[in-house]
C-alpha cells in the first residue's frame, strides 16, 4: 500500500494533520483558559466590591452612627447642665456636639447614598434630633447665663421624652446598620468561598488540560514517531521485509507511507544489486578461468614454444653459415627470411612474456631511488647513446616505493624510444623532468625526434600497435604498452602531450606509494623464459 493509498480513507478527524490538531487544540485551550480567566476575574471583582462595601460603607456607617449618638449625648448633657445651673461652660460640649452632629449626618448621607432605607433612617434621626433641639436644646441654650433656666424645669419631662425618641431613632438606625454589616460580611464570606471553589476548579481544569495535551501529544505524535523510528531502525539494520506501520495524524501517516515506498524501492534495488552481484561473480569466475588459461599459455610459450623455436633459429643460422654462396641467390634469400623470422618470433615471445609478467611476477615493492635506476638505464643504453650522439639531461629524481625491475623497464623503454625515433641526420636531445603535485609525482620525457601525430596519441599505448614498418624502425610495438601497464600498476597515468609539436613529450604520474597488490604469482613454471635464454 503506497503513501497515497494510506491516506485514501473517509474524510473526518482521521484526515487531520499534526498542525491542524495543534491549531485546534491550542485554540480550544486558549478559549477555555480565557473563559476561566473571565470567571476568575468576575469572582475577584465581586470579592473586592463586597469587601469595599463592608469596610468602607457598612462598617464606616455604623461607626459614624455611634459617633452621632455620642454627639447627641454630649448635646443633651450640656443643655441639661446649662439649664439646671446657668453655667456657660456646659454649652461647650453642646456646641461641640452640634458640629459633630452636622459632620456625622453629612457623612452618613454620603455613605448611605443609594440606600433608600438607610437614608430613611438618617432622616428619621434628623427629624427626632430637630424636634428635640427645637423644643428643648435651642430654647434652653438661648437662655441668659448665670441663673438656672426655668424652661429646663418646665420642659424636663417633655425633653426626656423627645430625647428618648432621638435615642430610639439612633438605636433603630444602628440595628439596621448592624444587620446590613452582617449581611455584607456573609455575602463577602460566601463570595470568598465561591472564589476559592472557582480557582480550585481553574487549577483542576488546567491540570486536566495539561494531562490531555500530554496524552494527545503522546498518542498523536511521540508514539507514532517512536514506532516509525523503530521500523526505520529495523530496516536500516537489514530487515528490509519489515513494513512501516502508518499511525498518527495524516501527515505522519503520509510520511510513513513515503518511507515504506522508499523501503520497497530499496528492496527492489537490492534484488537488482544481488542479481548484478551474482552476474559479477559469474564473470569473475570466468575471468579467473581466462587468467588461468593465459597462465597456461605463458607456460606453453616459455617451455613448449621456446625450445623448437631455438632449434629452428639455430639450424637456419647453421644453414646460412654453412651453405652461404653454395646455393643460388633464391636459396640464400629464403634462408635469410627464415633466420630473420625465427629471430623476430623469439623477440616477440620474450616481449610478450615480459608484458604479461608486469604486476604478476615483478612486484617486489621497496624504496627505489629513481636517479640510480636512471643511471643504470643509461649505462645499459650507452652503446646506442654513443652511436647517435644523444644528449640526455635529467632533473633530480625522487625516491618512491615501487618495483625496481619495473622502474628499470619503464625508463629503458622511454629513453630507448626517444633515442630510436630521432630525426634522420640529427643529434637527439632528451630532457627528463620531475615535479611533485600533491600526493603524486609528474614525470616528463621530452625529445626532439619525429614526434607522434595527435590522432595516434592513444593508439601507441596499445600492444603490438606500430606506426612504422620493421624495415624503418625495429621493435615489436610493445614498449609503450608495457610502460602504460607499469605506470597504471603503480597508481599513475601516462599520456602523450598533443600540444608539443617539436618532437614527442610523454608525461606520466607515479604515487609515492603504489596501491596494494595481490599475492605474487609463485608458479615457477610461468617464469621459465628467465631460465631458458635462446641461443643466437
Amino acid at each position: 500500500m503506497t503513501g497515497d493509498e494510506t491516506l485514501s480513507r473517509p474524510r473526518g478527524l482521521s484526515s487531520w494533520t499534526t498542525s491542524r490538531w495543534l491549531r485546534v487544540g491550542v485554540a480550544a485551550s486558549l478559549a477555555l483558559l480565557t473563559a476561566l480567566g473571565l470567571i476568575g476575574a468576575w469572582v475577584l471583582g465581586q470579592t473586592a466590591s463586597l469587601s469595599d462595601n463592608l469596610v468602607d460603607v457598612r462598617s464606616q456607617a455604623l461607626s459614624t452612627s455611634f459617633r452621632l449618638e455620642s454627639a447627641m449625648l454630649n448635646q443633651e448633657t450640656g443643655v441639661r447642665g446649662y439649664g439646671l445651673t446657668g453655667n456657660p461652660e456646659f454649652l461647650t460640649p453642646y456646641r461641640q456636639g452640634l458640629a459633630e452632629q452636622s459632620a456625622d449626618t453629612t457623612r452618613l448621607s454620603q455613605l448611605l447614598k443609594g440606600d433608600a432605607r438607610g437614608l430613611a433612617d438618617v432622616h428619621a434621626v434628623q427629624d427626632a434630633v430637630e424636634a428635640w433641639q427645637a423644643r428643648i436644646a435651642r430654647p434652653i441654650a438661648a437662655a441668659p447665663a448665670g441663673t438656672p433656666s426655668p424652661l429646663a424645669t418646665e420642659r424636663a419631662s417633655e425633653g426626656k421624652t423627645a430625647f428618648d425618641r432621638v435615642r430610639s431613632a439612633l438605636t433603630g438606625q444602628q440595628e439596621r446598620l448592624r444587620a446590613d454589616q452582617s449581611r455584607a460580611r456573609e455575602d463577602l464570606a460566601s463570595t470568598m468561598r465561591l472564589r476559592n471553589w472557582v480557582f480550585a476548579a481553574i487549577a483542576l481544569v488546567i491540570l486536566a488540560l495539561a494531562g490531555l495535551v500530554f496524552e494527545a501529544l503522546r498518542r498523536g505524535v511521540t508514539d507514532p514517531l517512536e514506532q516509525l523510528g523503530i521500523d526505520a531502525r529495523a530496516v536500516s539494520e537489514g530487515d528490509f521485509t519489515r513494513p512501516i506501520t502508518a499511525t498518527g495524524p495524516a501527515d505522519l501517516r503520509r510520511l510513513s507511507g513515503e518511507i515504506d515506498v522508499m523501503r520497497r524501492r530499496l528492496v527492489q534495488e537490492l534484488e537488482v544489486s544481488e542479481e548484478s552481484r551474482r552476474l559479477l561473480d559469474t564473470q569473475t569466475a570466468e575471468l579467473q578461468r581466462s587468467n588461468s588459461e593465459l597462465e597456461q599459455f605463458a607456460y606453453v610459450a616459455s617451455h613448449d614454444l621456446q625450445e623448437p623455436l631455438r632449434k629452428v633459429s639455430s639450424f637456419t643460422q647453421l644453414l646460412q653459415r654453412r651453405y652461404a654462396g653454395q646455393l643460388d641467390d633464391k636459396a640464400d634469400q629464403y634462408i635469410g627470411f627464415a633466420v630473420d623470422g625465427a629471430n623476430r618470433m623469439q623477440v616477440l615471445i620474450n616481449d610478450l612474456l615480459d608484458f604479461s609478467r608486469v604486476g604478476r611476477v615483478h612486484h617486489a615493492h621497496q624504496s627505489v631511488d629513481l636517479g640510480s635506476v636512471m643511471e643504470q638505464t643509461l649505462s645499459g643504453l650507452s652503446v646506442s647513446i654513443e652511436e647517435t650522439g644523444a644528449k640526455i639531461t635529467c632533473d633530480e629524481l625522487p625516491s618512491l616505493v615501487a618495483d625496481p625491475t619495473q622502474m628499470g623497464m619503464l625508463w629503458q623503454n622511454l629513453i630507448g624510444n626517444a633515442v630510436k625515433f630521432r630525426r634522420p641526420g640529427q643529434q637527439p636531445h632528451i630532457q627528463v623532468s620531475a615535479a611533485q603535485e600533491g600526493a603524486l609525482w609528474r614525470f616528463t620525457v621530452t625529445d626532439d625526434g619525429i614526434g607522434i601525430a595527435p590522432e595516434y596519441a592513444e593508439k601507441v599505448f596499445v600492444i603490438f600497435q606500430r606506426l612504422h614498418t620493421k624495415d624503418v624502425y625495429s621493435g615489436s610495438g610493445i614498449g609503450l604498452a608495457m610502460c602504460k601497464k607499469i605506470v597504471e600498476f603503480h597508481g599513475g597515468t601516462i599520456a602523450v602531450d598533443p600540444e608539443y609539436t617539436d618532437g614527442t613529450r610523454i608525461t606520466f604520474t607515479l604515487a609515492e606509494a603504489p596501491p596494494s597488490v595481490g599475492v605474487p604469482d609463485t608458479n615457477p613454471e610461468a617464469a621459465g623464459p628467465d631460465q631458458a635464454e635462446p641461443t643466437p
